[in-house]
């Protein structure tokens, strides 16, 4: 393998790793917010603890956001420089369409988490505003971005176990 492909594939690896964990954090920051299975906030919550709940959501959006970019233009350059051919590594193939298949999704979640950045820090907003926002964020595109997370540790899977791989037969 070349250096650009390795190059990009580590950037690749890193930059998911980042991305993914980060995802994480934020839900379960976030999980402190509402009752348990729905989509209702807790009462108990005193609003100075709430307000930075918002910020710890909001500093854990700008290192998911900067994670799928980095994961994103390094895939798409592994994608453009790996010396595998798809056709005989249909593991491949499918990471990359579950890959890039749900990147209009992140992409329009991360406008939403952006907005939610710029209501942090560069205006001084009110709860019901925090709340309004991350009741939109959950709720958008009716539960595809969950859907898009099972997809990237599927494709988590595949990497790992290859599966669909053409072997060349030796002669």
């Amino acid at each position: 393998m070349r250096q650009g492909p390795r190059a990009s594939l580590f950037i690749l690896i890193i930059s998911a790793i980042i991305w993914l964990g980060a995802v994480n954090v934020r839900a379960v920051i976030g999980n402190e917010l509402l009752v348990f299975g729905t989509l209702d906030f807790k009462e108990s919550l005193n609003s100075d603890l709430e307000r930075e709940i918002f910020r710890l959501i909001s500093l854990s959006s700008l290192i998911v956001i900067g994670g799928y970019l980095g994961t994103f233009f390094s895939a798409l350059v592994f994608v453009k420089t790996t010396p595998l051919r798809f056709r005989e590594n249909g593991w491949l193939t499918m990471s990359a369409v579950l890959f890039f298949i749900f990147s209009p999704v992140e992409f329009y979640t991360i406008f939403l988490d952006w907005r939610m950045i710029a209501l942090d820090f560069f205006s001084n907003p009110t709860l019901r505003e925090f709340r309004v926002l991350f009741i939109h964020r959950l709720a958008a595109l009716a539960g595809v971005p969950i859907i898009a997370l099972l997809c990237y540790y599927t494709i988590i899977a595949l990497a790992i176990w290859q599966p669909m791989k053409r072997v060349q037969a030796v002669s």
